[in-house]
């Protein structure tokens, strides 16, 4: 982890329920991520995982406790926060499929210049139609985007989801990077090892509430009983 000593917190949920349609999702979560630190959200489908990212992200309204980002505690939109520091990114990749490469990556707050530098592999797609991209291209794109446009806080889902071993450590590898620039991350994952392996802190929800959390290399040696005790399913 690459932060200073005197760095506030730059994600705060203190006593955090938050849900739906005035059902609770989550539950009296206490979490915080430090400028430069990677926490990782692991979890079954239903644990509240991607509920936790929608209310940092100020598109899903507290129910109790309180969100602070980036030392606001109020309530803002999402665009609102992607304007002060905050960049997310989604488990549907939000690439457009019928522009190019080049396109997709001119749309977001950065140069893309910026998002090569991330991933130069990217430098001989740029002219091809993203719909024409691998899986991996595809996040790669989506990830690079986002770093391009400098963010303080990184909110990323499922950033694994469908895709091979190989391209999942290349973008494990570059938010590793992002993080030690500075960069808070918030990683939301369902496989345990890839989080753990380049995770600060992670916490490990089971039907919305925290049921474990520790240093991630605390963890690593539990991983499969993580995975079987905790990741098999919400009933």
């Amino acid at each position: 982890m690459s932060t200073t000593a005197t760095a506030a917190p730059a994600v705060i949920l203190d006593n955090l329920t938050a849900g739906y349609g005035g059902t609770p999702a989550v539950h009296e979560l206490d979490i915080q991520v430090e400028p430069g630190q990677i926490v990782s959200l692991l979890g079954a489908n239903g644990a509240g995982k991607t509920t936790t990212l929608l209310t940092i992200a100020g598109e899903l309204a507290p129910m109790g406790g309180s969100v602070q980002v980036l030392g606001d505690p109020k309530r803002r939109s999402l665009d609102h926060r992607a304007r002060h520091g905050l960049g997310y990114l989604t488990e549907e990749r939000c690439v457009f499929m019928n522009l190019t490469g080049r396109e997709n990556l001119s749309l977001g707050r950065g140069s893309v210049a910026a998002a090569l530098e991330y991933f130069p592999e990217l430098q001989e797609h740029l002219g091809k139609k993203t719909g024409l991209m691998s899986g991996g291209q595809q996040q790669m794109l989506a990830l690079g985007r986002v770093l391009a446009g400098k963010p303080k806080v990184l909110l990323a889902d499922e950033l694994s989801l469908g895709l091979a071993p190989l391209i999942v450590q290349r973008l494990l590898k570059v938010l590793r990077q992002a993080a030690d620039s500075g960069v808070a991350v918030v990683l939301v994952e369902q496989h345990v090892r890839h989080a753990l392996e380049i995770a600060d802190h992670a916490y490990v929800l089971r039907r919305g509430r925290v049921v474990l959390d520790g240093p991630a290399a605390d963890l690593r040696s539990s991983a499969d009983e993580i995975a079987q005790h905790y990741l098999t399913g919400e009933s």
